[in-house]
């Protein structure tokens, strides 16, 4: 109604001079009228000049002193004509007006204050501060030093209202079409699309303020991992291949083919591309023949190894896959002792729930060196997990086909009041390592675990997806407490 009231107007007239008075005149709200007038001179449709009245209006004191007059006259006329003792006076007269009407008064000398008893020095005053407050509240002139007065004893203020001229702009028309802001499947098949008006671009628009980054929980929980691996003397692996051949996630690990985690069921295999031709020829040769016939002790598998198979690419499955890389090159040069860790995203064809995630994290730890047995294993991992607060260990005996022996390893948990499962580990197996060219006394002892389940423990989180993917709340990222892991 408003807009339609301004574009109506305008076709007739050349101008808008106060938006105040047309508001009046149309019978609608000013700040109604604001908000079309801002709009349309957005667009364009209208040109809209400031303009800006100032008056004098009456605070809530000046307001009521209209009424009941002004404190020196109320004060004047509770005194009587025989005078009055200052006690009963202040009891008579409201607190606020007595204090300030007594000082009027007596600069006004209407009255006379006696050390006891307040006389009148005249019969008859005239309230003229309530006849001025009359005439401001009416928008009478009034001269300025009576406007300082007033304004100085706090019962007037400023008040200054805005509005606007109009006249018509370069886009003026009597009926504003909205612009379309998208293009529609349905505008294209209607066709209507040819007779629409679409919204330019703003190319100069600011985005939205950048705010400053936020550390994940994950991230903040793997830096204190990170610093523990690198107190222990470990060095970090590079973990970049997201991408690996079955061929080092696989059969390198000794993992039989016929095993059910490579299964696609269970592992996310590469369309394009979907091999890798790039294998050190010689050390496949080696892994083929101990996963057929056996050797180094070991009577292999017994089947017929497909080289197809291993150059199947997936996303790794493990980073264990980046530790078979290590150890081979490891193996290519004079043998010396290594500590190696990594930390970083591994994929599983797994259903999504409240516990996994087709993606996660997996932290490795692994020691190659001469004579290395599972009191070693024990003793690093004693070591390792007491740096994280986890001094109440066990350990159970469990099957890897990489590792022999192999143990799942369990943790007192304070807080759940039970023992609860926070890795496996165990000894490379020698089908795995010598075929790489490690010296046969070489031994390696490697365990390893997630990254998102210590790190829903440190912040209690009971759903996964609530830590990692795309549910997770923002504000869990901007307001995560810092990380403290445990040390004893």
């Amino acid at each position: 109604m408003a807009e339609q009231a301004v574009l109506g107007f305008l076709q007739t007239n050349e101008e808008i001079s106060d938006s105040g008075e047309f508001a009046a005149s149309v019978g609608i709200e000013h700040n109604d009228l604001v908000n079309v007038i801002k709009s349309l001179h957005g667009f364009r449709l209208v040109d809209a000049q400031d303009i800006k009245r100032e008056k004098w209006v009456l605070t809530d004191e000046g307001k009521s002193y209209t009424v009941a007059g002004s404190p020196e006259v109320q004060f004047f006329l509770a005194v009587p004509p025989e005078g009055i003792s200052r006690e009963l006076l202040q009891k008579k007269v409201d607190s606020s007006v007595y204090k300030i009407g007594c000082s009027q008064a007596i600069k006004n000398k209407w009255v006379e204050m006696g050390k006891q008893h307040v006389l009148r020095k005249v019969q008859h005053v005239e309230d003229r501060v309530k006849d001025l407050l009359t005439r401001i509240h009416n928008e009478e002139a009034v001269v300025q030093k009576d406007i300082e007065d007033l304004k100085r004893r706090k019962m007037i203020a400023l008040q200054t209202w805005k509005g606007y001229s109009l006249k018509k702009g370069p886009n003026y028309t009597l009926k504003r079409t909205k612009a379309a802001t998208d293009l529609t499947r349905e505008q294209l098949l209607r066709g209507d699309w040819k007779d629409l008006e679409f919204k330019e671009y703003n190319f100069s628009a600011q985005g939205q303020p950048t705010e400053g980054g936020h550390l994940h929980p994950l991230l903040k929980v793997r830096e204190q991992f990170r610093k523990i691996f690198l107190e222990m003397g470990f060095e970090e692996m590079p973990t970049t291949n997201f991408v690996e051949s079955s061929f080092w996630n696989f059969d390198a690990l000794f993992q039989p083919q016929q095993h059910p985690a490579r299964d696609s069921h269970d592992t996310f295999f590469l369309q394009v591309p979907s091999t890798t031709k790039k294998l050190p020829e010689d050390y496949v040769e080696r892994v083929k023949r101990v996963h057929e016939v056996g050797g180094y002790g070991s009577k292999g598998y017994g089947y017929d190894w497909k080289r197809d198979d291993a150059e199947k690419n997936l996303l790794r499955t493990h980073t264990t896959a980046v530790s078979s890389r290590m150890l081979y090159l490891l193996a290519q040069k004079p043998f010396s002792p290594r500590r190696y860790f990594s930390i970083d995203r591994v994929f599983r064809n797994e259903a999504v729930d409240r516990t996994h995630l087709a993606e996660f994290h997996q932290i490795e730890g692994l020691v190659c060196d001469r004579g290395l047995t599972l009191g070693d294993l024990i003793g690093v991992l004693n070591d390792f997990f007491s740096r994280m607060g986890m001094s109440k260990l066990r350990f159970k005996p469990a099957y890897n086909p990489y590792t022999e022996p192999s143990m799942e390893i369990f943790s007192y948990h304070e807080g759940f009041k039970k023992w609860v499962e926070v890795g496996n580990s165990g000894l490379f197996r020698p089908e795995m390592l010598l075929p790489m060219g490690l010296p046969e006394d070489v031994s390696v002892i490697a365990w390893g675990l997630s990254l998102e389940r210590p790190t829903m423990i440190l912040y209690g989180i009971d759903n996964i997806r609530d830590l990692f993917g795309h549910k997770v709340d923002l504000n869990l990222i901007k307001t995560n407490s810092i990380c403290r892991l445990g040390v004893q």
